[in-house]
């Protein structure tokens, strides 16, 4: 039995520490969770998470608490609005009729166009979509393209923008996404 090696399962209680792939960490950063939560069980753990464009500018000091909340906030509604360019079909909801009945105000549709139109104010104070702000939000918030890769391959208007312009693009956008949602939590 020469070269052969047994391996050793960790005794019950003893959890094996497991890591994130090599190649994970291609794709950004990625870090441990600072407090336990709940697995799908409901047992403690203390997963990994990727470290998103909003929270590493935050850590940096270049955006406030609010601007990030702000930019999660519009990643949300965007989420909820279904925007996101390619997305499976979803076979747990039937549809059931054409007929353009009564809708309650809780029903996915009436969701989704509350979101998108929610979505579609906030593109609005930015600047809108032909704006460098409005497409900076589309795609690194929206999108969660990374910003990178938005200056480089997107752009505003298929012109190249540099790194440097980019984030304060993006700053410049999250502050008037800032101001906007708190005016319409005002209203």
């Amino acid at each position: 039995m020469a070269g052969y090696r047994v391996r050793r399962r960790p005794p019950v209680g003893e959890v094996a520490d497991i890591v994130p792939t090599a190649e994970r960490h291609n794709h950004g950063i990625v870090e441990r969770l600072e407090q336990t939560i709940g697995d799908s069980s409901g047992r403690p753990s203390r997963p990994y998470r990727f470290v998103d464009t909003l929270a590493a500018m935050e850590r940096r000091g270049s955006i406030t608490a609010g601007m990030r909340q702000a930019g999660e906030d519009f990643r949300d509604r965007f989420a909820i609005a279904q925007l996101d360019p390619l997305r499976a079909f979803d076979t747990s909801r039937l549809r059931i009729g054409s007929g353009a009945g009564f809708r309650s105000g809780n029903e996915p549709g009436s969701r989704i166009e509350n979101a998108r139109e929610a979505v579609w104010h906030a593109i609005l104070a930015v600047g809108g979509l032909g704006s460098a702000g409005g497409s900076c939000v589309w795609h690194v918030l929206g999108w969660q393209r990374s910003l990178k890769e938005w200056a480089l391959e997107q752009g505003w208007r298929g012109r190249r923008v540099s790194q440097e312009a980019a984030s304060g693009i993006l700053i410049a956008s999250l502050g008037a996404l800032e101001a906007h949602f708190a005016r319409s939590r005002n209203c």
